[in-house]
Formats: structure tokens, sequence, C-alpha cells
């Protein structure tokens, strides 16, 4: 059973703390964070796990996680107010060609980031752009023309 609490413990703060990272630098990891996570695990695991290297106690968490995973998935789906909590909302950043510094502040990213995500996808001026979108998965969607 403790392994069981540490587990919900862990997951809970893991919740939280990529939540407060925010979801632009989640999706542009560049080596030190790949790094950084892995440490990160290591550590989580040791705090969840303790001593006990055994194989019940590998698949009670690993089975607990799972369930905490597939428990938030449906309750994303179940109550649509918990929506945003639990998966973000989407974020404009470009409304009719003008940026909106407040939300790129609000972000944490900078007009330099938003135009290198443009030109990634062929866009080659901000002005050029309708709308601008930070998805909740990190990604920037791009609305151009009329």
């Amino acid at each position: 059973m403790d392994l069981v609490l540490r587990t919900i413990y862990v997951f809970v703060l893991i919740f939280i703390v990529t939540r407060a990272v925010g979801r632009r630098e989640l999706s542009s990891m560049e080596p030190f964070d790949l790094i950084l996570l892995i440490v990160i695990g290591d550590l989580v695991q040791q705090g969840v796990t303790q001593s006990d290297y055994s194989l019940t106690g590998a698949t009670t968490v690993i089975v607990t996680m799972a369930l905490l995973t597939v428990f938030t998935a449906y309750l994303s789906f179940r109550f649509k107010r918990l929506r945003p909590v639990l998966e973000g909302e989407p974020v404009l950043l470009i409304a009719d060609g003008e940026l909106l510094r407040r939300n790129l502040r609000r972000q944490r990213m900078t007009v330099d980031e938003v135009r290198a995500e443009a030109r990634q996808q062929s866009i080659g001026a901000l002005g050029a752009v309708r709308y601008a979108v930070l998805e909740t998965n990190g990604r920037i969607s791009f609305i151009t023309g009329d």
C-alpha cells in the first residue's frame, strides 16, 4: 500500500510541475532538457520504490501510474469543466496579424520563437498570419489568408 500512496503522490507532483513548467518548454526540448528528464525519472523511481527492487514493487508502481493516467483521461472526457485543468487550453498568440504580447509573456515565449515556428511551417512573415494558436501539446497552429 505504501508504494501505491507514493506513486499517487509522485503522479500528482509530476502533473503540477509539468503544468507549471509550461507546454511550450516541454514541446521544444534541448539535449540538456532530455538529460534532466532522465535524471528526474531516476529520482522519482528512487523516491517511489525506495529500496524495493522486487518485480511485485515495480508492477505495483507501473499499474498504479497507468491507472492514474487512465483515470485522469476519463475525468477529462467525462467532465468538460475539468478539461482546462487536466489538458490546458489553447492560447491565441496572433489575432488578425497582430501579436498578442500579453499572451506571449504569459506563456514565456519570445517573438523570435513564434517567427521560428512560422518559418518551419513555410510562413515568411508574421503579418501573413491571421491567427496563431499555441495548442495544448505545445505546438503552434498558424492560420493564414483572408
